[in-house]
C-alpha cells in the first residue's frame, strides 16, 4: 500500500489538507517504489485514460489517494508483468466492476530465480506497436533503433508477439545502466546460435507426419529452451564471478 507523506510545504501541503495532491507530490510518493517514474510518465498515463485526476479552475491536476493507488497498480503491472496499457486498463476496469478476473500474462513474468512462471489466467499473444511502446515506456525512435539491430521484429501483419514486450522492457532496463542496443548484438547473435542448435535437434520430429510426434517436438523444444537458458545464465554468472540468489 502506497503511503502519502505527512510533511511538505506550499501547494503540496494545501493539496494534502484538502485530501488531494499535486502531481509533484504524487511523483514523490511513487518514487519510493518506482524511482524511474517521471511527471511525463504520469501525464502519459492520464492521456491514455488510465487515471483521471481532478482539475482546478486554473487547470492544475489534483490527485486523490485512490488515484495514487491506481497509478501504483498500473506501474507495478508494467514493471512486474510487462502488460500493455490496453490490457491494464481492461483489467482495472473489470476490477472496478467487481469482477474477479485473473491477471493476464504477457511474455515472461518476473518470478523468483528458476521458479516456474504462473500458468493460470489468459495469455495475451499479440500486441500492437503503440501498446509495445507504452509497455516499455519508449518512443518510436528507440523502437526503430532496436529493430535495426534485430533485437525486436514485428510479425507479418505489423503486430508483435508477447515475448517482444519482455525483450523491450529488458532492453530499456539495460539502457539505464548505459548498455546501448548496439552492445546487445552479441547477445542476439548468441541467442540465434542457441536457437539454431535446438532447432537442429528437434527438426526431424517436426517433419514427422504423426501429429503426436510433432506435438512431442514442441514439448521437446520448450524443454531444451529452458535448459539452454539456465545454462546460459549459469555461464554468465560464472564468468562474472557473482552469485545471484
Amino acid at each position: 500500500m502506497l503511503q502519502t507523506p505527512s510533511g511538505g510545504a506550499g501547494s503540496g501541503t494545501a493539496a494534502r489538507d484538502s485530501g488531494l495532491m499535486s502531481i509533484g507530490t504524487v511523483l514523490n510518493v511513487l518514487r519510493d517504489e518506482f524511482p524511474e517514474v517521471t511527471i511525463s510518465k504520469i501525464r502519459f498515463l492520464e492521456s491514455e485514460g488510465l487515471v483521471e485526476p481532478r482539475r482546478t479552475p486554473s487547470g492544475y491536476r489534483k490527485f486523490s489517494a485512490e488515484d495514487v493507488e491506481r497509478l501504483g497498480h498500473i506501474l507495478r503491472m508494467q514493471r512486474d508483468h510487462y502488460l500493455p496499457l490496453k490490457v491494464i486498463r481492461e483489467h482495472l476496469d473489470a476490477m472496478e466492476r467487481g469482477e474477479a478476473v485473473p491477471l493476464p500474462l504477457v511474455g515472461r513474468q518476473r518470478t523468483p530465480q528458476d521458479a516456474p512462471a504462473a500458468v493460470e489466467g489468459p495469455t495475451v499473444a499479440r500486441v500492437g506497436r503503440a501498446e509495445l511502446l507504452a509497455a516499455a515506456d519508449i518512443d518510436e525512435g528507440e523502437l526503430k533503433e532496436w529493430e535495426s539491430y534485430g533485437l525486436i521484429a514485428p510479425l507479418e501483419d505489423g503486430a508483435y508477439d508477447a515475448e517482444a514486450v519482455t525483450v523491450a522492457a529488458l532492453v530499456a532496463e539495460l539502457g539505464r545502466f548505459g548498455i546501448e542496443p548496439r552492445h546487445l548484438r552479441v547477445m542476439k547473435a548468441a541467442a540465434d546460435r542457441e536457437a539454431g542448435l535446438v532447432d537442429q535437434i528437434v527438426a526431424p520430429l517436426k517433419r514427422h507426419r504423426n501429429p503426436q510426434t510433432r506435438a512431442h517436438a514442441e514439448a521437446r523444444t520448450k524443454e531444451l529452451a529452458d535448459l539452454t537458458m539456465k545454462l546460459h545464465a549459469a555461464l554468465v554468472k560464472t564468468a562474472l564471478g557473482v552469485r545471484i540468489p
